[in-house]
């Protein structure tokens, strides 16, 4: 069976956070067409479907008697565990020619893998709380690193998201207990001197800020009442949504750059503005289930892909509202 629908939107369909669904809706609002919903797991290593090089590429799935030449794939959603089972998919979409912005795998292991992340921002000069990297260490070597840190830090897994395995360290029994938590999970992990990012009323606060290429397109301020908890909505964070321009302009620098500095065209940006500005990590795919997640950030994506050059498909604009 061939199907001729022009975009193909590839997520993993295991995934509940609900971002496939924006992106659906977008490309939908952009060209006037439903695109085709396919799962990424499919094109994970060991996966039925495959990518057709040639003068017309072409996305199969022998079980389900699928083809189809995407004129466009949005990538999205893809669990950062299961990341590294994607990279040979995403070299033969380079190679392909087909319009993506989900093709670089090493950007992607650069922002997932947080050893990586820290080496990228330290060698392009980028303001970042001090960490110490280990893996599977002794507690003697544990304790080592949180003296030097001043025994106030943040344990974090090197692949994670969502605030989940973060703890916040002040005693040598909390240090010991997280060292057991990630010898259990197998898990590397880093230790991250805290940022006392505080706010007038005593609660944590940092930004997640979206960027495409040289633009912000979202801001939105995570207030945490708990000191010990991560500033994540998962974790108790509350969230307002600011206009860009609310942001002071060196931090929406320091957003961009950070973007650029793992390898990657977007991303979303969690940062603070303490002494200047730090920043914690870049996230290659930001939840865009969010308040204004849809027009601020699912649309411009999808358009990314959709310029008239890379996939004739003129954008009818007329049908977004502006954003207020």
């Amino acid at each position: 069976m061939s199907n001729t629908s022009d975009v193909v939107v590839l997520t993993d369909h295991s995934s509940t956070e609900g971002s496939a669904g924006q992106l659906a809706r977008a490309v939908e609002v952009v060209t006037g067409a439903t695109p085709l919903m396919l799962d990424a797991r499919h094109f994970y290593d060991g996966g039925d479907g495959a990518l057709r090089l040639g003068s017309r590429p072409t996305l199969v799935i022998p079980a389900q008697d699928l083809e189809v030449e995407p004129s466009a794939l949005v990538v999205y959603e893809i669990p950062p565990d299961d990341r590294h089972r994607f990279t040979r998919f995403q070299a033969a979409v380079a190679r392909s020619g087909i319009p993506c912005l989900g093709t670089d795998a090493q950007a992607w292991r650069n922002a997932t893998d947080k050893r990586h992340t820290i080496d990228r921002f330290r060698a392009v000069g980028l303001p970042q709380a001090e960490s110490i990297v280990l893996d599977r260490p002794t507690l003697a070597t544990a304790l080592t690193a949180f003296d030097r840190l001043g025994r106030n830090v943040w344990t974090r897994p090197a692949v994670g998201f969502g605030g989940r395995d973060v703890f916040h360290v002040t005693t040598a029994a909390q240090l010991h207990a997280a060292c057991e938590h990630y010898r259990r999970t197998g898990s590397g992990w880093l230790l991250t001197r805290d940022a006392h990012n505080f706010d007038e009323h005593g609660r944590r606060h940092q930004y997640r800020v979206v960027v495409l290429g040289e633009r912000v397109l979202r801001v939105c301020e995570h207030v945490q009442p708990d000191p010990d908890a991560p500033c994540n909505e998962s974790r108790g964070a509350i969230s307002t949504v600011l206009a860009p321009d609310a942001l002071p302009q060196h931090l929406r620098e320091l957003a961009v750059r950070a973007t650029a500095s793992v390898g990657l065209p977007f991303g979303g940006v969690d940062l603070v503005p303490e002494r200047g500005g730090a920043v914690f990590e870049v996230n290659v795919h930001p939840v865009l289930d969010v308040p204004q997640g849809f027009e601020t950030v699912a649309v411009p994506f999808v358009l990314a892909h959709l310029t008239e050059a890379a996939a004739g498909i003129p954008p009818r604009l007329e049908s977004l509202r502006p954003h207020r």
